[in-house]
């Protein structure tokens, strides 16, 4: 049986916004080239809470269940045991997520912005700053133009300035922040800021260690769907590097 919802008084005062009680996810991929259909248990037994304000870093080798969390806090995913809670309406911003590709720039961030909830008018009045935000106009009018023209990196950034123009109660960031030039990443920080300010709660995955320490307070290691470690941001990713410096050289120097 599932615990109950977090509540403010068990949190000590604080307002939990996430909580993942035992969570399970199982999936199964497509066979190929004469492979058969496979399930993947790429969850097992994740269990956490996530405070009001908190930016939280995820951390984890490659398959390590990141992405996969991430779609289960959103609802994109099924739990196949365990429950994820969540309050108000967490929002997944993934640098893989479909656009449009036939559609502008301009088009894009209208239909975008619907869908993170704006009305016509507000996407109206915040354009001109997410398109300055994101950047794609700074060697051209790229905004008048497909998004079938654009590189990946100004997809991610455009993407990622459409999410950031409105507050949410939680916003879950997938790579976003990895295709972007520092003068992108610093304003991305510092929006993340102001969006934790602004009372949301923000989860990260990024391959960046030094994205994950510089804007997260707080970061979860996943490794091979387990949690192995929650704890400050430095902490964990110190012990995620210390973990793979040791399994690496055992590789190499063949310890077992």
């Amino acid at each position: 049986m599932a615990a109950a919802e977090p509540t403010r008084e068990a949190a000590g005062g604080r307002e939990p916004t996430v909580g993942a009680d035992g969570v399970h996810v199982t999936y199964t991929e497509r066979g190929g080239a004469g492979r058969r259909p496979r399930t993947v248990h790429a969850v097992k037994g994740v269990g956490f809470v996530a405070y009001r304000g908190e930016a939280i870093g995820l951390v984890g080798s490659n398959g390590s269940g990141k992405s996969t969390l991430l779609k289960a806090i959103a609802g994109l995913l099924p739990t196949s045991r365990g429950r994820v809670y969540t309050r108000g309406h967490p929002a997944l911003l993934g640098v893989n997520a479909a656009l449009m590709s036939d559609l502008t720039g301009e088009r894009n961030v209208i239909l975008g912005g619907l869908a993170m909830g704006m009305s016509r008018r507000e996407i109206g009045e915040r354009y001109a700053d997410i398109v300055e935000f994101s950047g794609i106009n700074d060697k051209g009018d790229f905004a008048s133009l497909p998004m079938r023209t654009y590189s990946s990196g100004m997809g991610a950034r455009l993407r990622f300035s459409i999410a950031a123009a409105r507050s949410h109660d939680v916003l879950l960031i997938d790579e976003a922040l990895a295709t972007g030039d520092a003068p992108f990443r610093r304003r991305s920080q510092k929006r993340i800021d102001e969006l934790r300010a602004e009372a949301g709660t923000v989860f990260l995955v990024s391959h960046s260690h030094s994205t994950i320490t510089e804007t997260c307070d707080r970061a979860l290691w996943l490794e091979a769907g387990t949690l192995r470690m929650d704890g400050p941001a430095a902490e964990v990713v110190a012990a995620y590097e210390e973990f793979h410096a040791f399994t690496s050289t055992g590789a190499k120097t063949g310890r077992k």
